[in-house]
């Protein structure tokens, strides 16, 4: 049984973090070992739906849209240094981990 208190990662998340190209071989180690200590999440078709109804709104990425609705659907807060790129979807909940506070 997964919980939901745990911190969680969009399997979006997990190829557009491990796909950077400027990933050093120990940055990807890292990033790796922490991804895996991770619950991953994967889409379901209310994902794919959520994001095309979010594209049609507004300029967004496809992995933004796909993680964001991924979160909007299960309800779950949204970890992001950007967090302007996400204000204007309602009912969206978003923090920036860096920010203390």
């Amino acid at each position: 049984m997964a919980d939901d208190t745990l911190p969680k990662a969009s399997v979006i998340s997990k190829v557009e973090i491990l796909g950077y190209h400027k990933l050093h071989a120990a940055e990807k180690a890292a990033l790796t070992e922490l991804l895996n200590s991770l619950e991953l999440i994967y889409l379901t078709p209310a994902s794919y739906e959520i994001a095309i109804q979010l594209r049609q709104q507004r300029k967004l990425t496809l992995g933004d849209a796909l993680t964001a609705a991924t979160c909007f659907e299960r309800g779950y807060t949204l970890a992001t240094c950007n967090i302007g790129d996400f204000a204007w979807i309602e009912e969206l909940k978003v923090f920036n981990p860096l920010e203390e506070g």
